[in-house]
């Protein structure tokens, strides 16, 4: 995203924690596009010093895995202040209220807005050192910020350069629209072992789904609509999302997912410790699963995936993911906790 902002003619500073990226960005100047957008886009600033790169920003987009938003938030405190605008792209689920949470308990300023967006706006893949492969650029993405009544900044500042950005009621929308809590833990675990032994050398959307496991998929999507319906939000269903983001259509969920240009050439992992797990299961599945079970909603299809990737990862991922004991909402009700993540209070 930050080569196809500095292509646009953005004034881009980029951070990255890893010395490496950083020397190769240096070398190269910038990042080289290439797939649906080409071109170089040449950065202002490359460093791995954040105080160097938030100073003068007035919009700051995030572009980490959702496991590591509360330590970034941490790191960021010290060196935000106000009128700054902190956008998680994207934050997962409940991404935006951890990280603001974060920021409060370092004593960072009030005056930063946080917001988070449903999905990342770019499906794309990095090509190589300094190079970006950008598949598709989605056509609709929601966002929205705590408080919600400040939605409207975010849009605007985020227009200024993508139209696509719309404004959601709430970040318990842009939570619970969160597709890649359907997508990508499923195909992946029940693509084990053809990722282990192939590396993935396949194409993980269209090669990775079948009917039965689009039959999962589907189990997993009406559990995540029922809960955000308990909290009060209405969330497209996959179908619905998939036609809107990228124009992608099909008589059932198997055909649309298969009918997307945007998922062609999009190779799966060549690992399980991967992000659609690594970050998918305990900042997407866990915190739908926590707020489901809280209230008494069926979301065994849900609880069965992240047993499972526990099982195959050896890793407890209730113990560490996002819960609604860890974001301060256990033994809230949905109309309070629907208020927190309206107003920030």
């Amino acid at each position: 995203m930050a080569g196809e902002l500095a292509l646009r003619g953005a004034p881009v500073a980029l951070w990255n924690r890893t010395a490496a990226h950083v020397a190769a960005l240096h070398a190269r100047g910038g990042v080289e596009l290439d797939g649906e957008v080409t071109g170089f886009g040449r950065l202002r600033l490359v460093s791995d010093d954040l105080e160097q790169v938030l100073d003068g920003c007035r919009l700051v987009i995030v572009n980490v895995p959702a496991f590591a938003h509360r330590e970034l938030a941490e790191r960021c405190a010290p060196y935000l202040c106000e009128e700054q605008v902190v956008v998680l792209n994207p934050g997962r689920t409940f991404g935006a209220l951890e990280f603001r949470r974060a920021l409060e308990a370092s004593a960072c300023s009030e005056g930063v807005l946080v917001a988070e967006t449903a999905t990342n706006l770019m499906t794309a893949r990095s090509a190589g050192p300094a190079q970006s492969y950008i598949a598709r650029v989605k056509h609709a993405v929601p966002v929205a910020a705590i408080p919600a009544a400040r939605t409207p900044e975010v849009v605007a500042a985020l227009g200024e350069w993508y139209p696509q950005f719309t404004a959601a009621a709430s970040t318990l929308e842009t939570s619970f629209a969160n597709v890649g809590a359907v997508i990508h833990p499923a195909i992946s675990l029940l693509n084990a072992a053809r990722i282990e032994n192939d590396q993935g050398r396949f194409e993980f959307y269209l090669d990775g789904i079948s009917p039965r496991v689009a039959g999962v998929l589907a189990a997993v999507d009406r559990e995540r609509m029922a809960v955000a319906a308990l909290l009060g939000v209405e969330v497209p269903g996959l179908v619905e999302w998939l036609a809107s983001a990228y124009r992608a259509t099909g008589r059932n969920l198997f055909e649309a997912v298969r009918a997307n240009e945007g998922y062609r050439g999009i190779t799966a992992p060549s690992t399980l410790e991967h992000r659609y797990i690594l970050e998918d299961v305990p900042m997407s599945l866990v915190p739908i699963a926590s707020a489901g079970q809280a209230f008494g909603l069926n979301t065994r299809a849900i609880e069965a995936l992240i047993f499972l990737a526990g099982l195959i990862m050896d890793t407890n991922y209730w113990t560490w993911g996002r819960t609604l004991e860890t974001l301060g909402l256990a033994g809230l009700s949905p109309g309070e906790i629907r208020r927190i993540v309206e107003t920030g209070s």
